[in-house]
């Protein structure tokens, strides 16, 4: 038997699917509820009501109110919300809400590694930067990243932190020919498009016997990375501005990017520099979005997220700069490799993985 189909508005047209078509709106009801409820997100880490309410683990909305001085009416709705997103837990009984385990690491919990709340902002970001966007789709032009909402960079550092924190130094670093014994005996390490420094500042915390060096083509996030090593009081760490095809320095031990290559305009170039900077046994790792080598590979709910970032950040950024190869967030280890191979690396591994992202090795 034929599927039910429906007849849309206009004499002439060909049925709909009625199943089709409610599987599809269905699908765009929790769209559109995760995307405005992502600015509750936003208002929850802001305000501190994750915080306060994983404090208090149960509590109404009166008195959570107390606690946080805010509008109680105003916190009865947001709460409504995060219940209905299923982000906090309310028993009906008692006319309280919580916060289990899970959905306090997720949004309570800043140092967790699975704290999630950064995403939002950067998600905050796109939106802003949605008219700029469009006029790069007319013109082919691209949208440099120091143009792009101030959400977006510290938005991107909270959402990759929690990441490096946890797989960095406990397995991505381990996973590489050797690098670990001489980072903890003493190398010079170099970290491109370090952004606002977690990568660079996890590493130089982790091995004190090295010097690092962070450097990035934004200011403005170079003096926040500035502003971070100064607070952890490391002094084996520097920053300073400077491309991916500049930065300055010969015999690096060690080299990174951390999901960055495809943001550049000239990944090659890039690559070929580091190629260059290397000590001849030096190691240059590269951590990317994981995704696999064709579009039907990618299209699930990790690629959709990458996807997504990479039309409205990544490739515009890399079409704004010279070459503008505009590799995308989900380029695929082959592709990778290629560039990789073209900048003149002689051995290019996947040394190991996560959900979220590869980490591949490659050698002079």
């Amino acid at each position: 038997m034929n599927q039910a189909t429906v007849d849309p508005v206009g004499a002439g047209a060909p049925s709909l699917n009625s199943e089709a078509l409610q599987q599809l709106l269905g699908q765009l009801v929790t769209d559109v509820g995760a995307a405005v409820n992502g600015a509750l997100v936003i208002l929850g880490d802001r305000l501190g009501i994750y915080a306060a309410l994983a404090d208090m683990r149960r509590a109404t909305s009166e008195q959570l109110a107390a606690k946080t001085g805010l509008d109680e009416r105003q916190l009865r709705e947001w709460l409504s919300a995060q219940a209905a997103s299923g982000y906090i837990t309310y028993d009906g009984v008692e006319a309280t809400f919580s916060l289990t385990r899970e959905q306090a690491a997720v949004f309570a919990d800043p140092n967790s590694p699975v704290a999630m709340t950064g995403g939002f902002y950067s998600v905050s970001a796109v939106y802003h930067d949605e008219p700029v966007v469009a006029e790069s789709f007319r013109t082919g032009s691209g949208v440099p990243w120091g143009e792009h909402h101030d959400c977006l960079f510290c938005g991107v550092e909270r959402f990759f932190r929690p990441g490096y924190e946890a797989n960095l130094c406990s397995s991505w670093i381990p996973a590489l020919e050797g690098v670990k014994d001489k980072l903890i005996s003493g190398i010079t390490v170099a970290d491109i498009g370090c952004g606002h420094g977690a990568s660079t500042l996890i590493m130089a915390k982790a091995f004190p016997n090295s010097k690092f060096y962070g450097f990035d083509n934004h200011p403005a996030s170079i003096a926040a990375a500035k502003r971070h090593g100064k607070e952890q009081g490391l002094s084996n760490v520097e920053f300073d501005v400077a491309t991916a095809k500049d930065f300055p320095g010969r015999g690096y031990g060690f080299a990174t990017i951390f999901d960055a290559l495809h943001d550049m305009g000239d990944p090659v170039g890039a690559a070929s520099h580091v190629q260059r900077s290397l000590d001849p046994k030096g190691t240059f790792m590269i951590v990317e979005p994981l995704a696999g080598d064709s579009l039907a590979e990618n299209l699930n709910p990790i690629g959709r997220v990458y996807y997504g970032f990479s039309t409205m950040v990544c490739t515009p950024t890399s079409l704004s700069q010279e070459v503008g190869l505009a590799l995308g967030a989900q380029a695929g280890e082959k592709r990778l490799k290629a560039v990789l191979s073209e900048a003149g690396f002689t051995r290019v591994r996947r040394a190991t993985e996560t959900p979220f992202n590869m980490i591949l090795e490659a050698h002079p």
